[in-house]
């Protein structure tokens, strides 16, 4: 009975925290000191969250195959991973306390504009799963006022 609203709620939960990671990104988009690794600081690297189905047991795949209709488990938190991948940028400020030799100062990988379309979607899947929810709430009291 309450399977439905434990899966979305699970998903409203994977949803806030990429909201926070994405606020994290944005907080640190000029972070030239976010870690120190061997004496020397690093700038702040981009994080992204991954995301993977509950309960992916043999078990699950295993009612599935046997035609055992399954709804579902809802979505977790695996882990938060950095962006290695999208290099620093680099921008000439001579003036900059961290600049290299040459005047260059490493800025994080963070790009405003795609954090902002991330921010977009993450907010459209928040308001989508708590419409599921509150549908899900409403067709319960439904059924309880039909029990009277």
């Amino acid at each position: 009975m309450f399977n439905g609203m434990n899966i979305t709620s699970s998903a409203l939960t994977a949803q806030r925290l990429r909201m926070d990671i994405i606020s994290s990104n944005m907080a640190n988009v000029d972070s030239t000191r976010a870690k120190l690794v061997n004496g020397e600081w690093q700038p702040y690297q981009r994080k992204a969250v991954v995301l993977q189905p509950k309960e992916n047991s043999f078990a699950s795949f295993f009612k599935q195959a046997s035609s055992q209709q399954q709804a579902g488990n809802g979505v977790q938190v695996t882990k938060i991973v950095e962006d290695t991948k999208t290099p620093n940028k680099l921008v000439f400020d001579p003036e900059h306390p961290d600049a290299n030799e040459n005047g260059y100062v490493a800025l994080p990988n963070v790009d405003p504009l795609r954090e902002m379309v991330d921010l977009m979607s993450v907010t459209r899947s928040y308001e989508a799963n708590i419409t599921v929810f509150n549908a899900s709430k409403a067709m319960m009291t439904k059924a309880l006022e039909l029990g009277k």
